[in-house]
C-alpha cells in the first residue's frame, strides 16, 4: 500500500528519566510534520493502546508513557522550544492539552546533547518556551567542562539514588491554560456539594479536602486505585468544571488534575493526593505541586484550610505525596500573590539511539 511506504519507521530518539517521569525525547525535524501522521508513529513507538504496551517503549504506565518535542527557537531571549505530548497507555490518544514539568528537566539536558545549546562553563542555564501552554521556564544544567553530567548530590523524592540538580524556574505561569490564576474569579466553589477551588498556576488543578470526598488524605496510591466509589465521585466533579474553567468538555482530556489535599504530616505544607485525572499519582507532577502549593495562599480555600504556610514574601512549601515530598519555592508581592515558582529536579539519560515502529 502507497501508505505504508511512506510512512515514517524510525527515528533518532533519546530515552530520559524527568523528575519523576520518563520518555522520550525528540527533535522536532525527526517527528513527521503532520500532527496525525506524528501521533500515529508514537502510538507505535509506545505500544499503545494496550494495556502492558508490550509492543513499544511505553511502561504501562501514564508517568512513562510521555513524549518531548524539541526544536531550536526562533523566539528572543528563548534558546528551546518544547512540546508536550502524552501517549495514552490503553486508548489511541496522543494529547498536547497539558504540559509536564518533570519531563521539562530533561529539555536543558538534551537541548545542549542535541547541539541546540553551547555549554557557558559548568552551569549552562536553558531557557525554555513551553509550547503547550505559551509559558517560559528556565533550567540550569550542570556542565563541567562543557559537558552535560547527570552525576551529582541532588536527592528528589520518588527517585533512587542522588544525581545532578537541574533547578527550574517557572516564569509567568498564571493562567497557562485557563486564562486566569482562577478562571472564574473565586477562591471558591461548590460542585456536587464539594468546595473546590479551581486554579492554574501552570497545569490546570481542582483542588479539595480529601475529608470532603470520603478518605484522609493519606492513603497510597493503590488504594486510591481501587476505591472506585472516590473515583467516580471525583471524576463527575471534574467534568461538572471543565466548562468553568474554560476547558471546554474535559471527557476526553487529561485536564484538570484532581488534587485531595489534608493537613501535612511530615513537617510540610500540605498533603496531596492527586489523579491526573483517572489514575492515582505515584507522586505529584511538578506545575501540579506549584499550583496546589498555590492553593494554599489563597485565604478561604480547602487547601489554605489544612496547610501550614510560612510567613514572609519567599515561601518554601513543601507538599507531601505518597512516596516523599516536593518542595516549592513561591516569590510574593506586597498584594500576596505569587510571581514566581522554582523547583528542583534532576533528569537522567537513560538511552540514546534509534526507535522502530
Amino acid at each position: 500500500m502507497p501508505e505504508a511506504r511512506s510512512m515514517t519507521l524510525s527515528a533518532p530518539v533519546m530515552w530520559m528519566r524527568g523528575g519523576t517521569s520518563k520518555g522520550g525525547y525528540f527533535l522536532a525535524d525527526d517527528l513527521p510534520p503532520d500532527p496525525a501522521e506524528r501521533n500515529a508513529f508514537l502510538l507505535r513507538v509506545m505500544g499503545s493502546p494496550d494495556p502492558r504496551q508490550i509492543d513499544g517503549m511505553g511502561g504501562a504506565d501514564p508517568l512513562t508513557s510521555k513524549v518531548a518535542v524539541v526544536r531550536k527557537s526562533a523566539r528572543k531571549g528563548i534558546d528551546a522550544d518544547y512540546l508536550f505530548l502524552q501517549v495514552f497507555v490503553d486508548q489511541p490518544l496522543v494529547s498536547d492539552a497539558q504540559n509536564c514539568g518533570n519531563i521539562l528537566a530533561g529539555i536543558g539536558p538534551f537541548a545542549i546533547e542535541r547541539g541546540l545549546v553551547t555549554p557557558t562553563g559548568d552551569e549552562t542555564r536553558v531557557t525554555i518556551f513551553m509550547e503547550n501552554t505559551g509559558q517560559v521556564a528556565v533550567a540550569t544544567v550542570q556542565t563541567p567542562g562543557g559537558q552535560v553530567t547527570y552525576t551529582g548530590d541532588a536527592a528528589i523524592d520518588g527517585v533512587p539514588g542522588t544525581h545532578a540538580p537541574v533547578p527550574v524556574e517557572f516564569r509567568d505561569t498564571a493562567g497557562s491554560m485557563c486564562g486566569a490564576l482562577l478562571p472564574t474569579g473565586k477562591a471558591v466553589e461548590v460542585v456536587n456539594g464539594v468546595p473546590v477551588t479551581l486554579i492554574d498556576n501552570g497545569m490546570p488543578c481542582v483542588v479539595m479536602k480529601a475529608q470532603d470526598v470520603g478518605v484522609t488524605g493519606y492513603e497510597d496510591r493503590e488504594s486510591l486505585d481501587a476505591n472506585s466509589e472516590l473515583k467516580a465521585r471525583i471524576e463527575a466533579i471534574r467534568l461538572a468544571v471543565g466548562e468553568r474553567m474554560n476547558l471546554g468538555d474535559v471527557r476526553e482530556k487529561s485536564v484538570p488534575k484532581m488534587m485531595l489535599v489534608a493537613p501535612p504530616r511530615s513537617g510540610g505544607a500540605v498533603t496531596v493526593r492527586s489523579f491526573i485525572p483517572h489514575r492515582a499519582h505515584a507522586t505529584i507532577g511538578v506545575l501540579g505541586a506549584v499550583s496546589v502549593a498555590t492553593a494554599c495562599l489563597i485565604e478561604g480555600s480547602p487547601a489554605a484550610e489544612v496547610a501550614a504556610v510560612p510567613d514572609g514574601t519567599r515561601k518554601m512549601l513543601s507538599v507531601e505525596h505518597p512516596t516523599g515530598e516536593m518542595s516549592c519555592v513561591l516569590e510574593t508581592d506586597g498584594s500576596g500573590a505569587v510571581t514566581s515558582a522554582a523547583l528542583l529536579r534532576t533528569a537522567r539519560k537513560l538511552m540514546d539511539g534509534t526507535v522502530y515502529v
